[in-house]
């Protein structure tokens, strides 16, 4: 079992590679916990506020963690292979989980980290995941999103996107380049993970901005199409790829009131059996 805390410096070791964590709110043992998984150029530092008021408008246990090669964990050899998403989800997340001492949890993803967690719930049987939160997932990759992330790469080599993002990342370019070399790659246009959702068997909140210029609305229209689980979905106009960050208060409503809805369910299921 962890230490259960927000201090900095907190560490979690995953088959011999350090990944920085923190937790907010309850622990496992006294209530579910929201697992934060972060977008492609995402850390623990960025989620910046999110976690501390999440787990206040929920009564919930919070835990985020860095990815290997993100924040203050362990960097990562690169290149990265065009799989690094099915892998994280298959190879690394259920021993974080195993890690962390992770009872009964909810996956909040946000961008990569939304890919992540949907890929998890539709390859590995765990019992343990009761729900999904999908923030401006993706699930196939569209013209828009791959021109954006190419200028996105403009920025970083010409304006001020690689010293903000060393404020967050020990090794701020390889971080940016394996996530960015991977989706410039010519062979991943063709990338499609769309086949997990058929596998989904626990309810699902999807969170889209409508002018997320990294990924359209068909991304939540593929999820509508093939999902055989509950499904809720939240369209936010004005809002671009970060809805917990360009809305707050509706993204932090809409995870609290899915995770009071599925709470209920359980323990009515629970005091049916």
């Amino acid at each position: 079992m962890i230490r259960w805390t927000a201090d900095a410096g907190a560490v979690l070791d995953v088959g011999g590679v350090r990944l920085e964590y923190a937790c907010y709110g309850p622990p496992p043992g006294q209530a579910p916990t929201l697992v934060l998984l972060h977008e492609g150029l995402g850390c623990v530092e960025l989620w910046r506020s999110f976690p501390t008021e999440l787990a206040a408008a929920t009564g919930l246990g919070v835990f985020v963690y860095s990815r290997q090669g993100y924040g203050r964990s362990d960097g990562v050899a690169l290149p990265r292979p065009l799989d690094y998403m099915s892998k994280e989800a298959t190879e690394v997340l259920g021993p974080v989980l195993d890690a962390a001492g992770l009872r009964n949890v909810v996956l909040v993803g946000h961008s990569d980290g939304a890919t992540i967690a949907g890929i998890y719930a539709g390859s590995v049987s765990d019992r343990r995941v009761r729900g999904l939160v999908l923030m401006a997932p993706h699930f196939f990759t569209e013209a828009e999103g791959l021109a954006a992330i190419r200028k996105t790469g403009e920025t970083f080599r010409s304006g001020d996107l690689k010293s903000r993002l060393s404020r967050y990342h020990d090794d701020a370019s390889a971080a940016f380049h394996g996530w960015y070399d991977v989706w410039n790659d010519p062979a991943f246009v063709n990338w499609n993970v769309a086949d997990a959702i058929d596998h989904w068997r626990v309810p699902v909140l999807a969170l889209q901005g409508r002018d997320d210029p990294y990924g359209t609305i068909a991304q939540i229209d593929e999820i509508d199409a093939r999902i055989y689980a509950p499904l809720e979905i939240e369209v936010l106009d004005d809002c671009g790829h970060a809805p917990h960050l360009e809305h707050p208060q509706h993204t932090l409503a809409a995870i609290s009131g899915f995770c009071s809805r599925l709470l209920r369910l359980e323990r009515e299921h629970v005091e049916l059996a």
